[in-house]
């Protein structure tokens, strides 16, 4: 019979030699690969504003299921066109723990995926903004999204970004175990869209709502938006997908089997 999935040991096997391979991907592949992760998932974020301004006279969580069941469209865009993804790439110390990869190879790549992910949403915040895409109907939907972004505390940013990323991780590692791109397509739609229904806080995604909103009008410096909700997303999206995710998975599956050939 036809394998339609990977095992849980084989998705791990996959994830690290996925990881020596991006440890391994020069600066200027690290930077151009982020910058276009950036744009699809802001591509996610604006079609997810798009839809909730639509719906305001209904049901809230009507509102952000249908809101959140287009956002995952842009980790879709990453994951098949192979782009770099600073959240996805959190996975990558499941390798460094194999002792596949170093730390100082782990970090290069986060820092410079990171910084083009960034890159890759501010520009296309800066696009959208100035080609009159935020209309009169959209600007109140992209201001309160960046005002409730912007008001809750460091704490509550650092835990919603811990349950984001385990969602996001979880979503890379079931689109490893998928063997052909419509259980890819559910694979990724549906941890992704409860994440975003749920409220929880990604920093790419992060990375141009805010910018959209300060362009739009809302009143939020630079510092702002770093101090006020990127960093502690950042932090908690690490800790959610580089500790907890890649920790429970290497004692159950790489552990047991390195104690095996000993």
């Amino acid at each position: 019979m036809e394998k339609k999935y990977l095992a849980p040991s084989e998705i791990t096997k996959a994830i690290i030699f996925s990881a020596e391979t991006k440890a391994n991907l020069s600066i200027t592949r690290m930077l151009i690969l982020g910058v276009m992760a950036g744009v699809y998932v802001g591509f996610g974020g604006f079609a997810y504003i798009v839809v909730i301004q639509t719906l305001g006279n209904v049901d809230i969580g009507l509102a952000k299921l249908l809101g959140a069941s287009v956002f995952p469209v842009g980790l879709m865009l990453v994951v098949f066109s192979g782009s770099e993804l600073f959240t996805g790439n959190n996975l990558m110390t499941l390798a460094l723990m194999d002792k596949k990869i170093t730390l100082a190879g782990m970090l290069r790549n986060w820092i410079f995926v990171y910084l083009g992910n960034f890159i890759g949403s501010i520009a296309l915040a800066y696009i959208i903004y100035n080609s009159q895409l935020v209309t009169k109907d959209l600007l109140l939907s992209t201001l309160n999204v960046g005002l409730a972004k912007t008001s809750i505390s460091f704490q509550t940013a650092f835990l919603r970004g811990i349950l984001c990323n385990i969602l996001v991780v979880l979503a890379v590692w079931s689109a490893t175990a998928s063997l052909d791109i419509g259980s890819r397509v559910l694979s990724i739609w549906f941890p992704i869209m409860l994440f975003v229904l749920s409220g929880f806080e990604h920093c790419i995604a992060n990375m141009f709502f805010l910018p959209l909103a300060k362009f739009s009008g809302l009143a939020i410096s630079w510092s702002n938006i770093w101090v006020l909700n990127l960093i502690p997303v950042s932090l908690g999206n690490i800790v959610g997908g580089a500790i907890i995710i890649p920790v429970v998975y290497y004692i159950s599956y790489v552990l047991p089997e390195r104690k095996s050939k000993s």
